[in-house]
């Protein structure tokens, strides 16, 4: 058998075991299963401040439908939870002329009935752990309890990545996985969301970030 034989029986097999494998994730409940994990722990959303992390952004500026969920779910959370504050941190994403995402974030919640001077904004942050950072040094002397509020498979990493930098939240995960796994259209996109939180939240033990 020849090298170039060799290596094309090795990608055929290499090709089966992966089309198996996503064919086993796509009918499965092993992402819902480690998407519950990667969620983590939560509480009702009440508390003091509610602190909201940025995600998508589309290319004019709007935000993209994470940030839009995460901004629906923050509204209602201070309608319910009796904050006084609420702190969304983002950055803008690739484009400089554009708003941040946690400036557009935050004219939308405004648009929802949410008084704009009970938000604040961290507009620097371009990862997680900036989120973390950035927003620790806005808020770490404000008093009452901190809620943290982002995506579900995102809060183990954010909830482990505020706790590093010395800010205690409580858990409030916004259904994103747990609601799309229900449509089978979405579930592809489900499982590549999953698989690579899975790798961020590896990388980010490896740094020593949460």
């Amino acid at each position: 058998m020849t090298l170039i034989t060799r290596l094309r029986s090795i990608l055929n097999s290499l090709t089966v075991a992966l089309m198996l494998l996503l064919v086993v994730a796509y009918m499965s409940p092993i992402v819902p299963i480690i998407s519950n994990w990667l969620t983590g722990q939560w509480q009702e959303p009440k508390g003091d401040v509610l602190i909201v992390l940025g995600a998508d952004e589309l290319g004019d500026g709007t935000i993209g439908i994470a940030s839009y969920w995460r901004s629906v779910y923050a509204v209602r959370a201070y309608r319910a939870g009796g904050f006084q504050r609420i702190v969304i941190s983002g950055g803008e994403h690739g484009n400089p002329e554009s708003a941040s995402v946690a400036r557009a974030m935050a004219d939308f919640i405004v648009a929802l009935g949410v008084p704009r001077e009970a938000i604040w904004m961290e507009e620097h942050s371009q990862s997680t752990r900036e989120n973390a950072l950035f927003t620790a040094t806005l808020i770490r002397d404000w008093p009452g309890k901190k809620v943290l509020l982002t995506s579900d498979c995102h809060m183990r990493r954010a909830h482990g990545a505020f706790s590093r930098v010395g800010i205690d939240t409580i858990p409030a995960p916004v259904p994103d996985i747990g609601k799309r796994w229900n449509s089978w259209l979405s579930r592809w996109d489900c499982i590549w969301t999953v698989a690579g939180e899975l790798v961020k939240f590896a990388y980010y033990m490896a740094r020593g970030w949460i």
